[in-house]
């Protein structure tokens, strides 16, 4: 069998494995397809720019040889087309490259706005190692740095700069700092803390445009802004989303719509081609329909069940849960599920604007389906366990909505299969919850 992986990130890297451990005498080829750089985590970019690793420390995995002793050839080639009748992957350089079976891993990249400036030197993504080394050549202590976008891709790259030591300010078109995880609430507590830290945060304000030139020091850009302020900048990231890699796709007959369609074996339309990661809509958990979930656990779960498939293990995807775990300047926050809630369903919420602390769990019947938390770290493993396995809370549900910070008791009393164990009154000098 000639398996051929497109895409070395962390769906592709993971599907070569576990091809490898399921079928010992294929052949494997993974194409990675920027620049010449080894299969790296895109995550793991922010580490490496405050110093915490160094750039081998974004590799995805660490051994040398590590690809040459599974007997998987790596290449560095960008695809051109794919010829799904003929079974060929046009690759850059007019060679071509025959499969049996293709995944198609190609990730995503960064949304570029249409704006003045974009594209001037000095003005910067932070997805690829590439990014990181440019950025880098700016963002020195004191060093004034625009942020567009204060999203989840944007709030991690401010926790860099942050401790860079950059004197930064945030751009956000939203009325809240991540606000595709995060309700009024947790995402004012996120702007209020981070202006505590020194971080000058500008929601409901649109990036005009960029130009060249700056009368304060250490500034080489103007940064004009919809709200009237002209900011200096040094160095200005754009962080405003991403889109899946599918324009090479035109014309090869593969269903696309904003990301690959798959079914629930991770197929495409085409036969023998699959798809995993950023690039295709898998299934959602919370929702039952499929959309991109651009997190990297749900990547490294698409390889896996799409090489499994591959291989002729027939393995149901069931859906990923939309997780989403934050650490800016020291305030943890985390979203899961239907953090907005679901219909007919009902919500109890703990919070404590003084101390920035935050609890909101969201149910349907008697289900956990969603929360949120800022500022609470403990409760992470459980919400992520009850949301994801649907446990019944019978009678525990009436509980949290009374009192949500009986998490852990009523965690413990449903994974003991004794939903009804413990006693009905609330614990006594409990703050009181907000119940929505």
């Amino acid at each position: 069998m000639n398996y051929v992986v497109l895409g070395a990130g962390p769906a592709g890297v993971t599907a070569a494995e576990t091809l490898r451990s399921v079928d010992k005498n294929a052949s494997i080829t993974l194409i990675g397809g920027d620049g010449n750089e080894p299969p790296y985590s895109r995550m793991a970019i922010p580490y490496f720019i405050y110093g915490k690793i160094g750039e081998d420390g974004t590799h995805l995995r660490q051994e040398n040889g590590h690809y040459d002793k599974l007997g998987i050839r790596f290449l560095n080639a960008r695809a051109g087309g794919v010829d799904t009748k003929a079974k060929r992957l046009h690759l850059s350089g007019a060679d071509t490259l025959p499969y049996d079976k293709l995944l198609i891993a190609t990730g995503a990249s960064p949304i570029i706005p249409r704006m003045a400036g974009a594209n001037l030197d000095g003005v910067e993504t932070c997805w690829t190692l590439d990014d990181s080394r440019e950025i880098l050549k700016h963002a020195d202590r004191g060093a004034p740095v625009v942020l567009v976008g204060a999203g989840f891709i944007g709030s991690i790259i401010l926790e860099a700069l942050y401790l860079r030591g950059c004197k930064i300010t945030v751009v956000e078109l939203a009325p809240r700092m991540v606000a595709r995880m995060m309700d009024e609430t947790a995402g004012g507590m996120l702007g209020r803390w981070c202006r505590k830290k020194g971080v000058d945060v500008r929601v409901n304000t649109k990036v005009n445009g960029i130009r060249q030139g700056s009368d304060a020091p250490g500034a080489k850009l103007t940064v004009d802004l919809s709200d009237g302020a002209a900011i200096p900048a040094s160095l200005v990231v754009l962080a405003v989303g991403v889109r899946s890699n599918i324009g090479f796709l035109v014309g090869s007959g593969i269903a696309t719509n904003v990301g690959i369609k798959v079914d629930q074996f991770l197929r495409t339309s085409a036969p023998d081609v699959y798809a995993a990661g950023d690039c295709c809509e898998g299934l959602d958990l919370s929702t039952g329909k499929p959309d991109m979930l651009a997190i990297q656990p749900v990547a490294v779960e698409h390889g896996r069940i799409a090489a499994l498939n591959m291989a002729g293990r027939p393995t149901p995807h069931l859906g990923s849960l939309n997780m989403n775990v934050l650490d800016t300047m020291g305030l943890i926050s985390s979203s899961f599920g239907l953090w907005q809630g679901a219909p007919l369903g009902r919500t109890a919420k703990l919070i404590d604007e003084d101390k920035f602390k935050y609890l909101k769990l969201e149910f349907e019947g008697d289900r956990l389906v969603g929360a949120q938390c800022v500022g609470l770290t403990d409760h992470v493993g459980m919400l992520r366990g009850l949301i994801q396995t649907g446990l019944k809370l019978g009678i525990w549900r009436d509980r949290l909505l009374e009192a949500p910070e009986r998490l852990r008791e009523a965690y413990i009393a449903v994974a003991q299969g004794k939903p009804g164990f413990g006693p009905a009154q609330p614990h006594v000098n409990t703050p009181v919850p907000k119940v929505a």
